[in-house]
């Protein structure tokens, strides 16, 4: 049975700016799945839905900043693999930090237990630019 975890952005005052649902096959993921799974998912959504702002962990290229998101200057789809490697490379460098439970997530290699009560927070210290 899959196992839904709910992931939110929040600023470094410890406002919710957005969430997102996901889910997970297995009980234990790392924190490599857990940011793939996000970026793949939001970019999903964006590229069937085409709005006009995706609301996305890593700016698209060629995208501006926008009121809830990110605006693309000309409609296109975003490639989700450019997305993850923006993304993980911005974990590394410190730029994104993972709170789970209130613990700051240290490597992508990180274990997560996922449970009924796991609490996920994405926090960006700077914007970042991707596919």
């Amino acid at each position: 049975m899959p196992t839904t975890l709910i992931v939110r952005d929040e600023t470094t005052g410890g406002k919710t700016t957005n969430e997102l649902s996901l889910e997970f096959l297995t009980e234990r993921i790392d924190v490599r799945e857990l940011i793939r799974s996000r970026v793949y998912q939001e970019v999903q959504d964006y590229n069937r839905e085409q709005q006009q702002v995706f609301r996305g962990l890593v700016q698209p290229t060629d995208a501006e900043q926008a009121v809830n998101g990110f605006r693309l200057r000309k409609p296109r789809q975003i490639d989700w693999k450019a997305q993850f490697e923006k993304a993980t490379e911005a974990f590394d460098a410190g730029r994104i930090i993972i709170l789970v439970d209130n613990r700051q997530a240290s490597s992508l290699d990180d274990e997560i237990v996922l449970g009924p009560t796991t609490d996920v927070a994405f926090l960006k210290l700077m914007p970042l630019v991707g596919g």
